[in-house]
């Protein structure tokens, strides 16, 4: 029988929000090293890619082909639509890695559009604090 996945509860706060995405990229970044062993490395600028995993991972929730497709297609379509757009801001690692990470719990029906927009607001806002974080 497989192991259950530890369920971290979600955030109460966009400053916890913060904290997860953090501690969500750290963990994204661990696997870094490995993916040259499944044929393709990975850079830090494409972590994002990442992102609807470690949600999966963070959450507890099956990573079965419909709960990776749900949390993929809303994140990487969303990043696609909204690349060029919004000053350039997801060309930052770690921007990039955050807007996927929560539009994967919005496609997952675990955050509502406004609640992820709120999130995103403030984690763009806060960025010098979430690369100070990631660099310690």
């Amino acid at each position: 029988m497989g192991r259950m996945r530890q369920k971290i509860p979600m955030p109460d706060s966009k400053s916890e929000w913060l904290d997860e995405i953090v501690s969500a990229y750290l963990d994204a970044k661990d696997a870094l090293p490995f993916s040259v062993l499944v044929g393709s490395e990975i850079t830090e600028k494409e972590l994002f890619h990442l992102a609807p995993l470690v949600c999966l991972k963070f959450r507890g929730i099956k990573n079965t082909d419909k709960n990776r497709n749900r949390a993929t297609d809303a994140a990487l379509s969303s990043y696609v639509a909204n690349e060029e757009s919004n000053n350039g801001i997801l060309k930052d690692p770690i921007m990039a890695f955050g807007f996927c990470y929560i539009l994967s719990h919005y496609g997952l029906d675990l955050l509502s559009e406004s609640e992820g927009e709120a999130i995103l607001q403030y984690i763009e806002n806060n960025l010098d604090e979430m690369k100070e974080k990631v660099e310690t």
